[in-house]
């Protein structure tokens, strides 16, 4: 069974949310404010983890950034705040997607899949393993970054999305591509989580990520990496 951590103080919703996870075979975890999510974020090992951003006790972006100070578990915001900068906050600190209240269960249900599945999705067979740049190292069978003697943490999305372009050197992929393969069909126009993601990885790898060496933008075509 697939482990959920659902962190949400109204406890109608975490009601509605256990009975329609485990109804789907989910095994699932509560928590009511930030500081017990942290707890159990790291003591129960959550496969994923959702997550509303107004708990009583700190902000949810707070709880995102510490659990991405020691893991890359897929984390699937669920929040009443509507504004882009909210969303840009929460998926810069390292959230993997973001549902906005009122939601749809099945969407919900959906997204969570595509969550877990990013999580786990198997390493590419390819003759290249490793791709290594003057700056950083990538292990394609063990899902790493290293830069110098230093493991570089990245979201199961950033791994996706640095995936798909280091296994396309020099070539161009295109904006579409890459919501598509990454988030889904129901992403399709999403490109703003594309211009967040990417200057999040250029943070994590570039040595100037305002003038990027590696991830390149082609505006309004897509990205390409040049090794």
């Amino acid at each position: 069974m697939i482990k959920v951590l659902v962190v949400e103080d109204d406890a109608q919703l975490v009601r509605a949310l256990r009975i329609n996870l485990e109804a789907r075979k989910f095994e699932v975890e509560t928590a009511s404010n930030g500081h017990n999510a942290l707890r159990l974020a790291a003591a129960r090992t959550p496969e994923v983890i959702v997550l509303d951003l107004g708990l009583p006790d700190i902000d949810g972006v707070e709880v995102i950034e510490k659990v991405r100070e020691t893991s890359g578990v897929p984390i699937l915001v669920l929040s009443a705040r509507h504004a882009s900068e909210e969303k840009i906050r929460a998926l810069d600190a390292g959230a993997d997607d973001y549902m906005t209240k009122p939601f749809s269960m099945d969407e919900l249900l959906a997204r969570l899949r595509a969550a877990v599945r990013r999580g786990e999705a198997p390493a590419p067979s390819r003759e290249i393993s490793t791709v290594t740049t003057d700056d950083f190292t990538v292990d394609l069978v063990a899902k790493k970054v290293e830069r110098g003697d230093r493991r570089v943490r990245l979201t199961p999305t950033e791994w996706h999305l640095l995936e798909i372009l280091i296994t396309n050197p020099g070539r161009l992929v295109s904006q579409r591509k890459l919501l598509l393969d990454v988030w889904g069909p129901t992403y399709a126009g999403h490109t703003n989580y594309l211009r967040v993601y990417m200057a999040q990885l250029r943070r994590k790898l570039e040595a100037d990520p305002s003038h990027p060496r590696y991830l390149i933008t082609e505006p309004g075509m897509g990205y390409r990496f040049e090794g």
